[in-house]
């Protein structure tokens, strides 16, 4: 009886092509219709074994093979996900990827889900550990030779970076880029050159960079425009003070190159000369010390990031000014305001405890409901914002739930409209709000008064509001106030443990400024709360304050 032969397992095959550059691609016949040319021959002396070819294409034009972010390959790998694919093709090894690493996982993917990887230049088959090994060898020799090429490149460019040529980026204003000889060189370009060298002296007669970014903003001046290889359009923005700075900062208007924090001659022509450039650069420095000066860390602002001026769609920046040396006003101020002047925006600033506090005010009663927040996915959050320990907690531990609760927040100056946008239901919702009525400005020295409380005072009134909410119904026990703290439980324990000392001491602690007082500490009152008769502690509180003036 004569055996039937049993029909070949169809294998479906997808060809992989990849080119690191995009030069040829708009070519006719390109370096990847090669690759895939040659890897639909491959398959096609392959029938034999059951290989058919899959139409879709996978290819990448102009992606490295030092990464996995190419937009072909992730296609592919989707594929292969979704049991469309059997087997993969390319032409060379390198082709799927150049990093050792990232071929072993693109390996181990294939063999979790049954694919069979196939070269054409290099005959293996991954089904063998021979086959494993011959591959990880060639893929060591792609990872070298793309290491030995990245560090021809950047010895290159570092040597034409000292010999003060010009090697990409951004053309700086005032040079168009000429090309002779295949070589790439800044000239000078009259009408941006004049611009420079009127900034410069702008700023040498004593304007400030904002003002300069204004009279340029007045005149309607603009960046100019370049277009990358992606097609995308950058530039064509107004002159702002970040813009100014750099250009007064920038040492290839001396006629230089700077590369590695060194500075060379360069080979185009100089717009500033030297001395110009250095008395630029000192008063940028004397300025910039002047302002670090009044640089203060304890500013925090509890809606950064969060508020934007509606007007210009642009975020407000907290900021705050110093006047007579002791008081501190905080505000809010568009940073388009800031960028081109207060005259480009018409809300400018507003104060930061009046929007600051118009905000919490409002929160409270959105949430004042218990009903609507009993089984609410920010619960925690928004019991600690309705607790009387808000007022208690640290400035970071307010802004860290107030993120949590709020998605945005906008304000609109003229119409007195306050925009407030939930993270749970992505709502906005509008509140007239006038802010020069809701609260004075704040002043600095009283933060500094309540930072200088003695810390034993703190830690006594914090224990008495904690106790109220138990009270109230509010907590069932003192632990659960360390979430909303930001404490360990142990330490919420020590500052309850404040409450066994007796009436008399707990007085004295909150109602005496006395050196003794101020000058106690935690450590100190700790064996007082080991003593359980009253008289005694007392006794020894008396000592205390004695050996403690």
């Amino acid at each position: 009886m004569e055996e039937t032969k049993q029909p070949k397992k169809r294998i479906y095959c997808a060809i992989y092509t990849r080119k690191s550059s995009t030069e040829g691609l708009d070519k006719d016949f390109t370096s990847l219709d090669a690759q895939r040319e040659a890897a639909v021959n491959y398959i096609q002396s392959q029938k034999h074994e059951g290989w058919v070819l899959l139409p879709e294409s996978y290819d990448d034009g102009g992606f490295t093979g030092a990464n996995l972010d190419r937009p072909g390959l992730q296609k592919l790998l989707t594929d292969i996900k979704e049991g469309r694919i059997a087997c993969v093709v390319v032409y060379k090894v390198d082709r799927l990827s150049r990093s050792l690493l990232d071929f072993t996982h693109l390996l181990e993917f294939f063999e979790k889900y049954n694919v069979t990887f196939a070269s054409v230049t290099q005959h293996f088959n991954t089904n063998t550990s021979m086959g494993r090994l011959t591959l990880n060898i060639l893929l060591s020799f792609a990872q070298f030779e793309r290491e030995i090429i990245s560090e021809r490149t950047k010895d290159k460019l570092s040597a034409a970076r000292k010999r003060g040529q010009w090697t990409g980026g951004y053309i700086p204003i005032g040079y168009r880029l000429e090309e002779k000889d295949k070589k790439k060189k800044l000239v000078i370009e009259p009408e941006g050159a004049k611009l420079v060298r009127e900034i410069f002296n702008l700023y040498l007669e004593g304007n400030s960079t904002l003002k300069i970014s204004q009279i340029l903003c007045e005149r309607g001046l603009r960046t100019a425009k370049f277009t990358c290889k992606n097609g995308k359009v950058i530039g064509g923005a107004k002159f702002s003070v970040a813009k100014i700075q750099w250009m007064l900062r920038y040492v290839g208007y001396m006629g230089k190159v700077e590369y590695n924090g060194q500075i060379y001659d360069g080979q185009h022509d100089a717009l500033i000369d030297e001395e110009t450039f250095k008395k630029t650069q000192a008063l940028l420095d004397q300025n910039h010390r002047e302002r670090k000066v009044l640089k203060n860390t304890d500013c925090t602002g509890l809606l950064s990031h969060l508020l934007h001026c509606k007007a210009c769609d642009a975020y407000m920046v907290h900021t705050y000014t110093i006047k007579h040396g002791t008081h501190k006003y905080r505000y809010y101020t568009c940073t388009n305001a800031q960028k081109f002047g207060h005259g480009s925006c018409p809300t400018r600033s507003v104060n930061s405890k009046a929007i600051e506090d118009a905000v919490i005010n409002i929160l409270q009663e959105i949430y004042s409901d218990k009903q609507k927040t009993q089984n609410h996915t920010y619960k925690q959050e928004i019991d600690a914002l309705l607790s009387p320990i808000w007022e208690t907690l640290h400035p970071e531990e307010k802004k860290r739930i107030l993120k949590i609760l709020i998605k945005g927040i906008d304000y609109t100056a003229s119409s007195k409209i306050l925009g407030l946008t939930l993270a749970d239901d992505n709502e906005r919702r509008e509140f007239k709000v006038d802010l020069k009525q809701i609260r004075p400005l704040n002043k600095w020295h009283k933060e500094k008064e309540i930072e200088n409380e003695p810390t034993v005072r703190k830690m006594l009134i914090l224990a008495h509001q904690v106790q109220q909410l138990i009270k109230e119904g509010r907590i069932n026990h003192p632990r659960e106030a360390s979430k909303w703290l930001n404490l360990s439980v142990t330490r919420i324990d020590q500052i309850m443990n404040t409450l066994f000392l007796c009436p008399q001491i707990q007085k004295d602690i909150i109602s005496i400024n006395s050196p003794a007082i101020i000058a106690l500490t935690e450590f100190k009152i700790r064996p007082l709360l080991k003593e359980v008769l009253w008289g005694n502690q007392l006794a020894q509180w008396q000592t205390l304050l004695t050996n403690n003036r």
